[in-house]
């Protein structure tokens, strides 16, 4: 058995709480296969996961959840036979297609509350939810406040401590602050509270750090003109949601509301965890609805009145990719989330609204044209993100704006502008020298890097026309495998050069007399007339469209 939360009856400060009060608060879905006065009113204690291969423990009062167990199974029916015994308060199980009357039989039979969780809800999640209720129904009750309401908690707070509160995420955005009237606040909680952001990340701020290392509400001095502040980190199952910060009430009232911060630590993680799952969802709905707009024409007009979108000046898609060597940790998920409250923030701030969704990989923001100089906006908020990308990871950041879309139904075409030029921005990044490589993020828009682009294309018309497949070049490059040669050098230096000796003598760090052997050489051996422009056009773009051609295909999915 594994213990997942480690509260302890002082954790409770007495309170008695009772599985319907835990159901109640997670808003997780959950439906009661057997619900009865006696196991609804049966006491919560603790949160644990199940695993049949651990040593059963004592479960008295434990809400039990059975990760990866089908009703039906053995040992589903040994965790319900062991939990009934033990005097459990409920096992969490998902029905994978199991009847309701079969789970309610088995409930019964055992004399034990089972709770069916639906199908696609994230484990992780519901295990924070879990935990969070219980220790949410064991603290002080905030009535009338509805579950998520970040604001209606501020405010709450607000009037238990006395003082104006804000609640901030680890990025340093603001989800929710007080509105009471004659509470005082100071210039820095004026601006935040406007542009819902922080004005330094945490991430480099040094009272977010006090804040983040203690385990309870600690006061942060005044600093110059700024008024004190009590703060306190809020977190569920170790992890960081965000904190609350309280403007000072004053000597005389500043340890009731220390201890009354400490106090509203549980419910503040059980309001952060569902306001982020709303979150979640609406992120969802984004990410549906953009991928619409980009891939599906037809459709796009409909999306865009969903998102409430503004395409009357056009719109550009922008899209922002973290590269890591490997993509499928759970750090490389955070990261990319991470990256997508970036964009979200910065969007915000810069136009006043954001319309971004992480998809497949990559996160997308729909970039408005509405003022003047709409590239050189665009320009600007890309270079701002990718110069906040070392706060939220070690690792190089790509970012690229596609052409501008007059029209929704033409945003397919800038997001593969966008995914043309971040290819090529990680091509780049990857055959940079390792000393250099990931120092500075690769950021810029469509037409900065246009030409090779274009060659690109030409490049991929070759070969899928089977332009080269017995051409010159070809012929040089068989010969230089064989015998050893290196031909395909000396032509890439005599065009390179104009066909300048003296040039590519310097260029190839050898004499004037070695380049026009090796040239002389080149043209006899292969028949090459070099004095023909249609000739040497050819030649020069194929080697060309061969040294921008990828080696293999970067790792981003479309």
């Amino acid at each position: 058995m594994k213990t997942d939360t480690g509260l302890t009856e002082g954790d409770l400060h007495g309170a008695v709480v009772r599985l319907s009060d835990c159901i109640q608060l997670m808003q997780a879905g959950l439906v009661h296969a057997n619900p009865t006065p006696e196991n609804l009113g049966h006491p919560v204690s603790d949160v644990l996961m199940y695993d049949p291969l651990d040593e059963w423990t004592s479960v008295d009062d434990r809400i039990i959840l059975a990760v990866g167990l089908t009703c039906g199974s053995v040992d589903f029916d040994q965790l319900l036979h062991r939990a009934s015994n033990s005097d459990a308060a409920a096992v969490i199980v998902k029905a994978h297609g199991t009847p309701m009357d079969q789970l309610r039989s088995a409930a019964v039979r055992h004399s034990l509350a089972v709770l069916v969780a639906p199908d696609n809800v994230d484990w992780t999640r519901l295990v924070a939810l879990a935990r969070a209720s219980v220790m949410g129904a064991a603290a002080d009750s905030v009535s009338g406040v509805r579950l998520g309401d970040l604001y209606a908690f501020a405010n709450a707070a607000a009037s238990i401590t006395n003082g104006a509160a804000s609640i901030v995420d680890p990025l340093g955005r603001v989800l929710g602050y007080s509105t009471l009237p004659g509470q005082p606040v100071d210039e820095l909680r004026r601006v935040t509270t406007l542009s819902l952001q922080e004005i330094q990340p945490p991430a480099f701020d040094t009272d977010f750090k006090i804040v983040y290392s203690s385990s309870r509400a600690v006061l942060i001095p005044a600093a110059d003109e700024e008024m004190a502040r009590l703060a306190l980190a809020v977190r569920a199952s170790g992890e960081l949601l965000g904190s609350i910060w309280i403007i000072d009430p004053g000597e005389e009232k500043r340890e009731a509301a220390l201890d009354a911060l400490d106090r509203m630590a549980p419910l503040a993680g059980l309001h952060m965890l569902h306001a982020r799952s709303a979150s979640d969802f609406g992120e969802r709905r984004n990410g549906d609805l953009i991928r619409t707009l980009m891939d599906d024409p037809e459709h796009a007009s409909f999306a865009a009145a969903q998102l409430g979108l503004d395409a009357a000046n056009g719109l550009a898609v922008a899209a922002f990719s973290i590269v890591r060597p490997e993509t499928g940790s759970l750090e490389s998920v955070r990261e990319i989330q991470r990256l997508l409250h970036l964009v979200t923030t910065v969007c915000n701030i810069q136009f006043n609204t954001s319309h971004s969704a992480l998809i497949d990989s990559v996160v997308y923001a729909l970039l408005p044209c509405e003022v003047t100089a709409p590239r050189a906006a665009h320009r600007r908020v890309v270079q701002e993100i990718a110069a906040y990308a070392s706060t939220i990871t070690s690792y190089p950041l790509i970012a690229a704006v596609g052409g501008i879309a007059p029209r929704v139904e033409d945003l397919p075409d800038s997001r593969s502008e966008a995914l043309q030029t971040l290819e090529y921005l990680l091509r780049q990044q990857a055959a940079a020298p390792p000393s250099s490589r990931g120092q500075s993020p690769a950021a810029g828009l469509f037409e900065d890097y246009r030409v090779p682009l274009s060659l690109l294309k030409i490049g991929a018309f070759i070969a899928e026309n089977g332009l080269a497949d017995v051409d010159d070049i070809t012929k040089i490059q068989v010969h230089d495998a064989e015998q050893q040669t290196d031909y395909v050098e000396t032509l890439r230096a005599y065009l390179a050069s104009n066909g300048s000796i003296s040039a590519m003598a310097e260029r190839l760090h050898v004499h004037n007399n070695t380049v026009r052997y090796r040239v002389s050489r080149l043209a006899k051996d292969f028949n090459l007339d070099l004095d023909d422009p249609q000739k040497r056009l050819w030649l020069w773009l194929r080697l060309t469209t061969m040294d921008l051609a990828p080696q293999a295909k970067p790792a981003l999915t479309r």
